[in-house]
């Protein structure tokens, strides 16, 4: 018993003494784990302070919202503090991001004045100085005066309309060196200077908008067949793509636009930004995009990043990635169910395009600043606004709330692609329709679109056939607050060309006369003066193809009367005639609308200001046909005769009017 008393107190003594020495070391190992984290801590509060960049760029004095977010960009930027000292500016926050490499600062510029201020980044003894400029406006913001139905606009696609500046067509330094026109989904060269060359050929047609798509950074690459010409993946908010031109040629281009007077509208994306942005390699905050899961470092490795198919969407994809349905009814169905809902709003455009979460306030505030400094940088006429209600619906109702407030007088349409009129009537501004106010001024009559593409492959009939698609149109104005300010079209870079494949301009003259006639504000797309056709059955690049002469060597060149065929001078006249007389006609963006139930094949709908008369006479019949005038007794009233202003014709009133097959009349009296 003895023996083992005696060794269980040696080994308590060896414990104890173990026990001691283990105390000695963890307490000399903590303190030179104390000692290396304050080292490290002070190297890292006196390392240099890092900032690459800082959006906006530059910023104006004198707004209404004296506001303004400053996103900073440097590596560890995050642990800074700002100071500045500028008369009339104070910092009012900092927001200080999940990603160590941003840093919102929030000044106040109430009563500052025009000038450079500098920002100090302070981090323990290094500072950072940057010089910000701050710049006076060219004009109030209710001076800016924004499209409207007066104007006709002409969209175009700038990748596909002329090449102006073969220079720029490719460079080493982005990840798409291709400029291949052969291939209908690859850049083909076209660019900012190409549109300038070309501005007289807007004033000879009669145009008096010009809407682009997005100009700005694409910098994306192709997988071979498909690429980001199109322009609605942005990479860059603040830049022109390079391919393009720079900000000042753009500028440059809009200043002479105006000059001889065109207004330019900008296309811009808030739902969505491309893939190579880099929010996406280094995101600021968990919650920038919908569905971030998706972008977690272990779906972003090389092995994955094989399996992925194509830029242009159909890529294979992993089970966190979500896709938007593109079912935009759920936004306004007062039964829709949560997952239809989500699934609208929520998920990712492509996969090439990740949504951007609008709900995160300092997105929408980076967004909404952004389409104000292009407004006052270029200074655009007008935004359009793509995949509208994919968005989140409260933010972009403050993102239009704000430019209203701004710019009283400015104007942006949004892509409300749905074709029942009382879906687009909901978004429209003030509408009774719906709970929520977009304050969204201008929606785009898809519902026009669908019926004129379906009608021109019919004869019309007394009731639903043909042009009475058109009538039942029209008979739903009373559900939109303001129907001049809704953007009518017969096709765009989405769609299928109104010719399709063929050339029938008999039906593409009746569908152009109405669009040009009606209480709208009209779109026409880039060459369907010269009967350009194309159909998407292969691919996108079919309805987007180049504009003939605007490339060096082109053998056809519709730009000039010598170049096109007679049946491109002709329906380039025709259309040509039509707009000029359009501009500046009280008559059709004042007048009073009548229509009359389509009767015999003939639908006639009229316009009426200050005792002067328009009516637009369709024959919806593929055979001779007549107007019975005295049906439309309540406009002609006296009149005996008026003049076709498509031909400039004189047309007796007093009794009937003979009508070729599928004619189309616009008489003025």
């Amino acid at each position: 018993m003895k023996v083992g008393n005696d060794s269980r107190y040696h080994q308590e003594k060896i414990i104890i003494k173990y026990n001691f020495t283990i105390d000695l070391i963890y307490k000399k190992m903590r303190k030179i784990f104390v000692s290396l984290m304050l080292l490290m801590g002070t190297m890292s509060m006196n390392a240099a302070v890092s900032v690459d960049r800082i959006e906006p760029t530059d910023w104006y004095v004198g707004m209404k919202d004296a506001s303004l977010q400053l996103m900073v960009y440097g590596k560890d930027v995050r642990n800074a503090d700002v100071e500045i000292d500028y008369p009339g500016v104070r910092v009012d926050s900092v927001a200080k991001l999940e990603s160590p490499n941003y840093l919102l600062v929030y000044l106040n510029l109430e009563g500052a004045k025009a000038g450079e201020m500098t920002l100090k980044f302070k981090q323990g003894k290094s500072v950072k100085k940057v010089k910000y400029q701050l710049k006076n406006r060219e004009m109030a913001g209710d001076k800016r005066i924004g499209f409207s139905n007066e104007d006709v606009l002409y969209m175009l696609m700038p990748d596909r309309f002329a090449n102006g500046n073969p220079k720029n067509d490719a460079f080493k330094t982005m990840r798409d060196k291709t400029c291949d026109r052969k291939a209908p989904s690859l850049r083909h060269g076209g660019d900012l200077e190409g549109i300038r060359q070309h501005l007289d050929y807007f004033n000879q047609l009669g145009v008096t908008a010009l809407w682009f798509t997005p100009v700005l950074e694409n910098d994306s690459p192709n997988d071979g067949k498909n690429s980001t010409y199109h322009g609605y993946a942005t990479t860059n908010y603040y830049r022109v793509d390079p391919r393009f031109g720079t900000n000042a040629e753009y500028k440059k281009l809009i200043d002479e636009a105006h000059q001889k007077g065109l207004k330019v509208v900008m296309d811009m994306i808030f739902n969505h930004c491309g893939f190579e942005h880099p929010w996406v390699a280094d995101m600021p905050s968990k919650d920038w995009f919908n569905a971030p899961e998706w972008l977690l470092p272990e779906y972003q490795t090389p092995e994955h990043l094989k399996k992925i198919g194509t830029v242009d969407g159909a890529r294979t994809v992993n089970d966190m990635y979500k896709q938007t349905s593109y079912k935009l009814t759920p936004v306004l169905d007062p039964y829709a169910s949560k997952v239809d809902f989500k699934e609208t709003v929520d998920g990712w455009f492509v996969p090439s395009m990740p949504d951007l979460n609008q709900r995160n306030p300092h997105v929408i505030k980076y967004l909404i600043q952004n389409s104000e400094w292009w407004i006052e940088t270029v200074g655009i006429d007008g935004i359009r606004m793509d995949t509208y209600p994919y968005a989140d619906r409260d933010a972009m109702a403050l993102w239009m709330k704000t430019l209203d407030q701004e710019y009283p007088n400015f104007n942006t349409v949004g892509e409300t692609w749905v074709t029942e009129p009382a879906y687009t009537a909901a978004w429209q501004k003030d509408s009774k329709l719906s709970e929520k106010n977009s304050y969204l001024k201008t929606v785009m009559d898809f519902a026009f679109y669908d019926r004129i593409n379906s009608a021109k492959k019919e004869e019309t009939d007394d009731w639903w056939n043909g042009m009475n698609r058109i009538y039942n149109v029209f008979c739903y104005d009373y559900l939109y607050p303001n129907p001049k300010s809704v953007m009518a079209f017969v096709e765009n870079h989405d769609t299928d060309r109104f010719l399709g494949e063929g050339k029938d301009s008999l039906a593409l003259k009746q569908a152009l006369a109405l669009l040009l006639t009606v209480n709208r504000t009209p779109q026409l797309y880039y060459g369907t003066e010269v009967l350009m056709n194309g159909t998407k059955s292969v691919t996108d690049g079919n309805v987007r193809k180049d504009f003939p002469g605007g490339w060096t060597g082109d053998q056809h060149n519709a730009f000039t009367a010598e170049g096109r065929t007679n049946a491109e001078n002709q329906m380039f006249n025709w259309l040509s005639n039509l707009l000029h007389w359009r501009q500046g006609n009280e008559v059709i963006t004042k007048g009073k609308q009548t229509q009359f139930c389509p009767q015999n094949g003939v639908y006639v709908i009229a316009r009426q200001y200050k005792g002067k008369n328009v009516m637009t006479i369709i024959n919806g019949k593929n055979e001779a046909n007549e107007l019975n005038v005295s049906r439309y007794a309540e406009i002609i009233g006296n009149a005996a005769k008026a003049t076709d202003v498509t031909n400039g014709r004189t047309v007796l009133i007093d009794k009937n009017v003979k009508l070729r097959p599928r004619q189309t009349m616009v008489l003025e009296f």
